[in-house]
């Protein structure tokens, strides 16, 4: 049962992408502002969904291709070589987080990009609409971008009944930090690892 909650869950997080986005790039491979790219133009061409995550990182994307700075309350950190970006709204007692990174998969022919938001309020997690994470594999022989659902990410979304997961993305290293929150009692931290292909406990 809660494995097929969570595809639904899911499945309304990826915005019912079905199509394979193009990724282009310069140079012998993709960097991690190209699968940015390749998303948010993708989101606002192809599909008439409204992912207020989505649509930010579009704008802070256009303003960063530009070379042009973004309004006061918003940071937009893009670290081509650890393969991590990182977009921050702050507004009164509320930031909305955004990272975005993306691993090799161990067979040499895929990656994977992960598309992730959270919502805090006072420094606690509010579960906002558009908060959780997204999967997207990339072929390196097509170059194309899809949606990407695997049992091999389920250690990521355990989870008690009475809590609910945020994550951190790595700018270093592989692996995932997940935070569990309660409504009545101090959240839990654990990471889980990148084995090639998903995640490990």
């Amino acid at each position: 049962m809660k494995r097929i909650l969570l595809a639904i869950l899911l499945a309304g997080c990826t915005l019912a992408m079905s199509a394979q986005m193009k990724v282009n790039y310069k140079g012998s491979k993709p960097a991690i502002d190209d699968f940015i790219w390749a998303l948010v133009t993708y989101s606002t061409e192809e599909t008439d969904a409204d992912h207020e995550s989505i649509n930010a990182v579009r704008d802070a994307m256009e303003r960063y291709r530009r070379g042009a700075s973004q309004p006061k309350n918003i940071t937009f950190t893009v670290d081509k070589q650890n393969g991590y970006a990182l977009y921050e709204s702050k507004q009164d007692e509320t930031l909305v987080r955004v990272d975005m990174c993306y691993w090799n998969e161990a067979d040499g022919k895929h990656k994977i990009f992960a598309f992730n938001t959270t919502t805090f309020m006072d420094g606690q997690s509010y579960r906002g609409e558009f908060d959780g994470i997204m999967f997207y594999r990339y072929d390196n022989i097509t170059k194309r971008l899809d949606t990407y659902f695997s049992d091999n990410f389920d250690a990521l979304y355990a989870c008690d009944f009475e809590g609910w997961n945020t994550y951190s993305l790595p700018r270093q290293g592989k692996d995932i930090v997940v935070t569990t929150w309660y409504d009545d009692a101090p959240s839990k931290k654990r990471t889980v690892k990148w084995n090639g292909h998903g995640f490990s406990k």
